[in-house]
């Protein structure tokens, strides 16, 4: 059976596909992966006709209803699912975290961001009440400025919500959008590079978290 992972914001630009596409090629090194794109621009299927699809398979889902039956379809052939999830979507990330065993929440380093995850974060613990904690959940920092600072208020909104912070930020480098722009990730590009060391450390977590 594969380990789901849901990477969900109710907002536009917190970087959910940037980390969704290069979390998929990461886990390449723990099994086989298979990506679903579950918004309706497409990006992750635009990423895949660009020569991503070389690195792992990628489906797309555009209604909400069809998400559960087509990850449970073929969750046998995979170790690991990764759901990019839609903005503004509320009926599609309600199914991604029925489905999931984890819950990712890119945010930026803002409390206007992190405020706007409320109604989402009220899905999850729901869905936590029914099925005794799963999915599991925590925010990941994402497009941080270099030399951002966690600010105090900033700290005081995660805990507010009762979810972990995961470690390390995942910062706004030109070499994620320089690479998906031509099929490929950071991960492929700079393998030595911060950005692909950001990756890396975010999946560490996350392996450990499923052990």
């Amino acid at each position: 059976m594969a380990n789901i992972i849901a990477i969900l914001n109710p907002k536009g630009g917190a970087g959910k596909t940037t980390i969704a596409l290069h979390l998929s090629r990461a886990l390449k090194g723990y099994g086989s992966i298979l990506m679903v794109d579950t918004d309706p621009q497409g990006s992750a299927r635009d990423w895949a006709e660009q020569g991503g699809g070389a690195s792992f398979p990628i489906v797309g889902v555009d209604r909400a209803g069809a998400l559960k039956g087509t990850i449970q379809q073929l969750t046998r052939g995979y170790d690991w699912i990764v759901i990019d999830g839609a903005a503004k979507l509320e009926e599609m990330a309600a199914h991604a975290i029925s489905i999931a065993e984890l819950v990712i929440i890119p945010v930026q380093p803002s409390p206007l961001d992190l405020w706007a995850c409320e109604a989402l974060v009220s899905q999850i613990k729901q869905r936590q009440v029914i099925t005794d904690g799963v999915p599991t959940a925590a925010f990941q920092i994402s497009r941080a400025k270099k030399g951002t600072k966690l600010a105090g208020e900033i700290r005081k909104v995660v805990a507010d919500y009762e979810l972990p912070l995961l470690n390390g930020n995942i910062h706004d480098r030109t070499i994620f959008a320089n690479s998906l722009s031509s099929g490929s990730t950071a991960i492929d590009e700079e393998p030595e590079g911060q950005a692909a060391f950001e990756i890396r450390y975010l999946v560490k977590q996350i392996v450990k978290g499923f052990e």
